[in-house]
C-alpha cells in the first residue's frame, strides 16, 4: 500500500464512475488509488480472490471501450496506461469490500456504498420524469443489485465467523470485521433515507422486502392500496413456482397497465395476479405461504414502493390465527383493472 492515503469525498468518488456496457463501473486504477494500493498490488489482491468476481462483477475493457473513455475524459489516473483496465460493477465493488481490509478500507467502502445508494435514490425520486420503460430498466437493475447485496452480506457473515474463530485461536482482541456491518452502519437508521426496521434490525429497504419474498415456498400475498412499478420490481427474484397475488385498490393510480405488461414480458416466468381489496383493509401486509405450515404474516408500516423514504417498520406477526380469517375474506375478490 502507498505511504499516504487520501480520503476521497463523495463528489470525488462520483467523478470516477463511468458508464460501460450499459452499467455503472469504476476502474481498477481508480479503486486502487481510493484504497491506497498501487494498481499492481490491487489487481494481485483480486487475482488472489478471483473466485469471488464473476463476469457481472468485473470485466476487462476492450481496446475500443478504452479508447472511447479516453476520448471523453481528458485526465485520469489510468489515462496513460498501456494495459486494458478492469472495470468493476456495483456488485463487484461491494464484493471488493470483502477482500480489502483495514481501517482505511472501511472508511473508503462506506463512501462508495453511499454513492451508489444516492444513485438509486435519484432513480426512485425521479420516476415521474423518466420514461416509463427506461424507469423499468433502471429499476430492474436496482433490484438486481439489492439481490446481490443479500448474497454478499451472507458471505460476509460466513467470513466473519471464520475470522472470529481464527482470532480466538491467536488471542487477538479484534472480534468481528467492521465490513460485515457496512450496510447497517452508515449512520443512525432513524436519520438515513433508504432504511427500515425489519424485526428490530435496520436493513436497506429493498433488501428487506427481497429477503422476505425469497423465503416464500408456495405463495406471496401483498395487501397494499398504494402500489406502483416499484412494487413489481421487488418480485424480480421470486422463485418461478411461487404464485404472487397483489391485493390493492390502486389508490392514486400508481400502477399502469403498460408497466404491468412490460414487467410480465420481461419476466414471463413470474405468476402475478392483481385483485381488489374492496376498501375492507387499511393497513399493509405481506403474507407468505398462506394456509400452509410455513405461513408467515408481516405487518408493514409503509408501502413497498415507498420503503425507506421515512422511518418505517416491518414486523412478523406472532398470532396468525387473528389475521388469517381476515385474509381469507379477500382471496376471492374481483380482478383489479388497471388504467
Amino acid at each position: 500500500m502507498t505511504d499516504e492515503i487520501k480520503i476521497y469525498t463523495a463528489e470525488e468518488v462520483e467523478s470516477l464512475i463511468y458508464h460501460v456496457r450499459g452499467v455503472q463501473v469504476m476502474l481498477d486504477a481508480d479503486l486502487a488509488a481510493i484504497y491506497g494500493y498501487s494498481t499492481k498490488a490491487f489487481n494481485q489482491q483480486i487475482k488472489n480472490n478471483i473466485e469471488r468476481f464473476d463476469e457481472d462483477f468485473m470485466f476487462q475493457l476492450t481496446e475500443t471501450e478504452l479508447q472511447n473513455l479516453r476520448s471523453k475524459i481528458l485526465t485520469s489516473s489510468w489515462g496513460g496506461t498501456r494495459y486494458r483496465p478492469y472495470a468493476f460493477t456495483e456488485q463487484g465493488i461491494y464484493m471488493l469490500m470483502t477482500v480489502l481490509k483495514g481501517e482505511i478500507a472501511v472508511k473508503q467502502s462506506k463512501a462508495l456504498v453511499r454513492i451508489f445508494k444516492q444513485m438509486k435514490d435519484f432513480v426512485v425520486e425521479n420516476q415521474n420524469v423518466i420514461d416509463k420503460r427506461d424507469y423499468l430498466r433502471l429499476s430492474l437493475q436496482t433490484a438486481e443489485n439489492a439481490r446481490d447485496l443479500i448474497d454478499i452480506r451472507s458471505s460476509l457473515a460466513e467470513l466473519d465467523d471464520k475470522v472470529a474463530d481464527a482470532v480466538a485461536k491467536i488471542g487477538d482482541c479484534v472480534t468481528q470485521s467492521e465490513l460485515s456491518n457496512i450496510m447497517l452502519d452508515f449512520s443512525k437508521p432513524a436519520t438515513k433515507i433508504g432504511w427500515l426496521i425489519l424485526n428490530g434490525q435496520p436493513v436497506e429497504s429493498d433488501i428487506a422486502y427481497q429477503e422476505i419474498y425469497s423465503k416464500a415456498k408456495h405463495s406471496i400475498f401483498i395487501i397494499d392500496n398504494y402500489i406502483s412499478l416499484k412494487t413489481l420490481v421487488l418480485f424480480k427474484d421470486v422463485a418461478p413456482k411461487v404464485e404472487i397475488t397483489v391485493f390493492s385498490d390502486n389508490i392514486n393510480k400508481g400502477l399502469h397497465q403498460i408497466e404491468f405488461n412490460d414487467f410480465l414480458a420481461e419476466y414471463p416466468s413470474l405468476k402475478i395476479n392483481l385483485k381488489t381489496i374492496g376498501g375492507t383493509i387499511h393497513d399493509r401486509y405481506i403474507v407468505t405461504d398462506y394456509g400452509k405450515k410455513t405461513e408467515k404474516i408481516y405487518h408493514c408500516g409503509s408501502s413497498s414502493k415507498d420503503g425507506g423514504r421515512k422511518v418505517s417498520t416491518i414486523t412478523l406477526v406472532t398470532d396468525n390465527a387473528i389475521y388469517s380469517p381476515l385474509i381469507g375474506q379477500i382471496v376471492n375478490n374481483p380482478q383489479l383493472v388497471l388504467n
